[in-house]
């Protein structure tokens, strides 16, 4: 019963399968290796982009801060919202890889940017000319950090605004998967279709091992990623064991049935403690993590059985008055079961 996070699954049998493939012979390094080709292919098939140029990392965190080097100028500004990924978990990765850009903090309800909220940001950003940093990126996150998502429609808002001042837009997809089954949108209409220039598309919390892809929609900021990739220390030489799991993970739809299946499990949790006397739902459940307010005895009776899973923020007590209301974060992954749900609102609704 662990739902402390989607990264604390295994990987896909299928994704372990074919790193056991992959490790017969020899392969070329550094991405010459024939999987890699049809990565590469595939990506551009699941995105209507021919051109795209398509990367492997290992992480996340190089996924965002590297494709925000080659989005902005050291004395740029990075938007996004308050609690975006990059803001409050990568430790200053982006300013790091970006030479020292800024982040600057936008606000909107559920970690959601609204286009006001964003206009607002980067109208008063770079006014006072040498004496501030410069208008740089938007980064967008979907699936959110508060599990909600964007649709195409808010995407290609938010992207409206930002080319009307000439800047380029990234999107942090490590739940990208997530958001393209609850949206019903395909992923060039959550991408490039909306404005989107980069995409950091997640493997990593959705079943593989450890990897993502970098989809830069223009070829020619290609040639930077590359020499900010080797110079950084991202840039693998055994690549074919990152290009065998994102190929195995994109293979006959692999990748959404991961993500239909961790959705699902997280839509019956959230109605489940919804019919839990004294429950809210803190932000919509809209992909794969539940975010809720219940009694603090619930939450002690789970922990005691040994569930898995974060009081948010951190910082709430569980000694206290029973029926006092506290706050968590409950995600669920590919491999959660009806089973592994229904044994947690057991618990914490008392029932063994």
């Amino acid at each position: 019963m662990n739902f402390a996070s989607d990264n604390t699954s295994g990987a896909a049998p299928e994704v372990m399968a074919a790193l056991a493939a992959a490790n017969q012979g020899y392969a070329m390094p550094y991405g010459r290796d024939p999987i890699m080709d049809r990565v590469r292919a595939t990506l551009r098939e699941v995105f209507e982009a021919p051109e795209a140029e398509v990367h492997l990392v290992a992480t996340g965190t190089a996924a965002n801060a590297l494709s925000l080097a080659i989005l902005t100028d050291p004395w740029g500004a990075v938007f996004c919202h308050r609690n975006a990924h990059v803001e409050e978990d990568e430790c200053g990765a982006p300013e790091f890889y970006t030479g020292g850009s800024k982040l600057v903090l936008v606000e909107g309800a559920h970690a959601k940017m609204t286009p006001e909220t964003l206009l607002g940001a980067i109208t008063l950003t770079g006014r006072n000319g040498v004496h501030n940093v410069q208008r740089g990126v938007v980064t967008i996150t979907n699936a959110t950090e508060n599990g909600t998502v964007y649709s195409a429609a808010e995407t290609q808002a938010l992207c409206g605004v930002a080319k009307g001042f000439g800047l380029p837009v990234h999107l942090d997809g490590a739940r990208f998967a997530n958001a393209v089954v609850a949206s019903n949108a395909s992923p060039a209409e959550l991408t490039w279709r909306a404005g989107v220039d980069v995409v950091s598309f997640g493997g990593t919390k959705n079943g593989c091992m450890g990897v993502e892809a970098v989809v830069i929609f223009d070829p020619a900021r290609a040639w930077e990623f590359e020499l900010r990739r080797k110079r950084g220390g991202h840039l693998f030489s055994k690549h074919r064991y990152l290009s065998a799991q994102m190929a195995a993970y994109l293979e006959d739809g692999l990748w959404l049935r991961l993500a239909r299946a961790a959705n699902a499990a997280a839509a019956r949790l959230s109605a489940g403690i919804l019919s839990i006397p004294g429950a809210v739902l803190v932000h919509p459940t809209e992909a794969n993590a539940v975010f809720a307010s219940f009694p603090r005895a619930g939450h002690r009776r789970a922990f005691d059985g040994g569930a898995a899973y974060y009081l948010w923020p951190f910082d709430q007590p569980l000694d206290g008055p029973g029926e006092e209301p506290l706050s968590c974060r409950m995600v669920a992954s590919w491999s959660t079961t009806g089973a592994d749900v229904d044994r947690l609102l057991a618990l914490i609704r008392g029932r063994d």
